[in-house]
C-alpha cells in the first residue's frame, strides 16, 4: 500500500493553483536549518544560484531564448496573498533586493505559466473572471485526507509582459488550467474537466482546434511536450479498484482531487501509445524531458517514510535505469530544462533556514 504524505510536512505541493503549506515539528525544523544550496551528492549540478529569498515560488519556466523565467508567487509577507505571475531576467535581477514585474492582473488565483513563442507573451491559468478575490483553501477533512482544490472559475490566458490580457484561450464551463507550450511553438496541452473528468487536451497556438487526448479514469494533468513536440509526459491518478474510483468520483464532485498516490505516463501528442513508466508508489509527479528527449525528470517521495521528502530523479522513457538527481531534505519539485539544455531550475525547501519558504534555484547541468 502506498503511503499517504503526513499533514505535518513541510512543504508546498504546489502544482497549477493547488498549494498547501504544511508545518513541522521542531526537531525536523533543526535539521532543516543545516541545509544549503548544494549537496555533494548532486553530481548533475553545478554552479547552483538561488534566484528567489521567501514565500512560495514555483513552477519557473523558461523564455524561449533562455533569458527570462516566468513563475508564480505568493508571499503574504509582502502584500500577495494569493498566487501571481512574475517575469525575471534572471541573470541580472536581484530578487533578493526587488521583485521582477507582475504580469498576471493581481487579482484571483493565478498559476501555469509559460512562455509563448516569440517570448513577448506568456500563458497562465486565473479565476479572477469568477471572483476578483484569492478562492478559499480546502476545509481539512475529517479523514484527514490530503487533497488540492480544483477551482472551477479556472480559465486559461495570453498576457503581454506588460500584464495586459490580449487573449482568453478557454471559456468553458469548469476547470482549464495547466497549459504548455511545445517546444516546436504550435501546440499547447492543458487539463480541463469539460467531460466530468480531468483529461489532458491539446489546441492549436491560437486556441483552435481543441483535441482530448486522454480518456482514462482518473487525475491527468502537468503535462509537458518532447523537445521534438511528438510525445507528452504527465502524472496521473488512475483508480483502479471499486473503492478508489469511488472516492476519485465523490472528491471530484466537491471539485477536489487526492494527488498522494501518483505515477508517470507517456503518449503521442494525440494520446496514442500510452505507456506507464513509473509504479513507484507515493507520489511521482511535475515530469519534463531531458533535453535529449530519452529521459524525463520528475519529483517524487517514494523513497519517503513519512511522506518527504520529495527528490528529483531521471528516469528513461520506457522505465529503466531510474537515478536519483537531487537529495534534498525536505522538498524538490518543478524542474525545466532551458532550451539550450545548459541549465536546470527548479524549486526548492533547501537553505530557507527551517522556515516555510520554497525559493528557485538554477543551475548548470552535467551530463
Amino acid at each position: 500500500m502506498n503511503r499517504v504524505i503526513l499533514p505535518f510536512l513541510c512543504v508546498l505541493l504546489v502544482s497549477c493553483g493547488q498549494k498547501k503549506p504544511i508545518k513541522i515539528s521542531e526537531a525536523e525544523s533543526k535539521d532543516i536549518k543545516k541545509s544549503n544550496t548544494h549537496d555533494p551528492k548532486e553530481k548533475h549540478l553545478q554552479n547552483i544560484k538561488q534566484l528567489t529569498f521567501g514565500g512560495d515560488n514555483a513552477e519557473a519556466y523558461f523564455s524561449f531564448d533562455d533569458t527570462r523565467l516566468v513563475f508564480q508567487l505568493k508571499n503574504p509577507d509582502i502584500g500577495i496573498d494569493c498566487d501571481q505571475i512574475y517575469v525575471t531576467d534572471w541573470e541580472n535581477d536581484n530578487m533578493e533586493k526587488k521583485l521582477p514585474p507582475m504580469v498576471s492582473t493581481g487579482l484571483g488565483r493565478t498559476t501555469c505559466s509559460y512562455f509563448m513563442p516569440g517570448d513577448t507573451t506568456v500563458i497562465y491559468a486565473s479565476t479572477h473572471l469568477g471572483d476578483d478575490n484569492c478562492p478559499k483553501e480546502p476545509e481539512k477533512r475529517e479523514d484527514g485526507a490530503y487533497v488540492w482544490p480544483i477551482y472551477s472559475d479556472f480559465d486559461i490566458f495570453v498576457a503581454d509582459l506588460k500584464g495586459n490580457i490580449v487573449k482568453q484561450l478557454t471559456n468553458e464551463p469548469g476547470y482549464d488550467a495547466e497549459a504548455t507550450i511545445s517546444p516546436q511553438g504550435d501546440k499547447i496541452v492543458f487539463t480541463s474537466d469539460r467531460t466530468g473528468d480531468l483529461e489532458l487536451y491539446t489546441m492549436n497556438i491560437d486556441g483552435s482546434n481543441i483535441k482530448q487526448v486522454t480518456f482514462g479514469l482518473g487525475y491527468d494533468g502537468g503535462a509537458f511536450f518532447s523537445p521534438d513536440g511528438t510525445k507528452l509526459i504527465f502524472r496521473s491518478s488512475r483508480p483502479e479498484s471499486n473503492e478508489e474510483i469511488k472516492v476519485y468520483k465523490q472528491l471530484l464532485s466537491e471539485g477536489l482531487v487526492k494527488p498522494t498516490e501518483m505515477e508517470l505516463f507517456i503518449c503521442n501528442t494525440d494520446g496514442s501509445d500510452l505507456t506507464q513508466i513509473t509504479n513507484l508508489g507515493n507520489a511521482n509527479w511535475a515530469p519534463f524531458f531531458h533535453p535529449s528527449g530519452n529521459k524525463v525528470i520528475f519529483s517524487s517521495n517514494h523513497k519517503s517514510e513519512k511522506g518527504f521528502p520529495f527528490n528529483l530523479f531521471m528516469i528513461n522513457i520506457d522505465g529503466t535505469d531510474l537515478e536519483q538527481i537531487t537529495f534534498d531534505g525536505v522538498f524538490d519539485a518543478f524542474p525545466m530544462f532551458s532550451y539550450d539544455g545548459k541549465k536546470l531550475v527548479f524549486s526548492s525547501n533547501r537553505n530557507n533556514g527551517g522556515t516555510r519558504a520554497t525559493n528557485l534555484f538554477i543551475a548548470d547541468w552535467k551530463e
